[in-house]
């Protein structure tokens, strides 16, 4: 798992997030992206607002929580694969020769596998899973094709494989329209980017938050 995240992150510099406490998560804002509104002469954003959170039980409330704390842990990972694998296709495109790519994908690796091993070893399991769902937010690309790409596709098999014995799958997707808990992370976003405890960079899958939120409300209203 070490050296499929270090394949994956390519160039990557660590940063730490501050935490919030707990109680913090009341109601934000978020500039919603889209036609701007003119009133007076003033064009003015669309704003959304958040409502505060409800949860059904304190177990439920503590999941929340945890899950919170894990994607926080984690985004910044997520955006710096994103980025970095730009750098890296941009790179390759003024390169030539095969065994040039090769090469200089290599050194990459030994990079980072030298300058970000111990970061990387400090993640969970279910921060492991987590990131591997947000690196497909972030791309649009599973983790196991991002590895099958930049290596081979045995080699993303033997990873996926050996992320089975930890209960990770690196082909995991991110659906938070069809997956209660891939929304609730897309939430967690969202929030943090609101009130700035995460830097946003927008997701390349098609979603809205807002029409999100309305499909899961009513989920939850059919069920009651």
């Amino acid at each position: 798992m070490l050296v499929l995240l270090c394949v994956l992150l390519g160039f990557m510099g660590f940063s730490q997030v501050p935490e919030e406490p707990l109680d913090s998560l009341s109601q934000h804002y978020i500039i919603m992206e889209g036609d701007s509104v003119m009133q007076s002469s003033i064009a003015l954003n669309e704003v959304f607002i958040f409502g505060k959170l409800k949860f059904s039980s304190y177990n439920d409330k503590l999941r929340y929580y945890i899950l919170r704390r894990k994607t926080i842990k984690v985004y910044p990972y997520a955006k710096l694969a994103a980025e970095r694998l730009v750098e890296l296709n941009d790179s390759l495109v003024y390169i030539k020769k095969n065994r040039h790519k090769r090469k200089f994908t290599r050194n990459v690796q030994k990079f980072i596998e030298d300058e970000f091993s111990e970061e990387l070893k400090k993640l969970t399991r279910t921060e492991g899973q987590i990131l591997v769902k947000l690196i497909y937010r972030q791309t649009g690309t599973t983790a196991f094709d991002l590895v099958k790409e930049l290596r081979s596709g045995w080699r993303a098999f033997w990873y996926n494989t050996t992320a089975k014995m930890f209960s990770i799958s690196i082909k995991e997707e991110f659906h938070p329209d069809a997956i209660h808990e891939d929304y609730l992370i897309e939430d967690i976003l969202q929030r943090a980017f609101a009130d700035f405890s995460l830097e946003r960079q927008p997701s390349v899958l098609e979603f809205d938050y807002a029409t999100l939120s309305n499909i899961w409300k009513d989920k939850a209203q059919t069920k009651e």
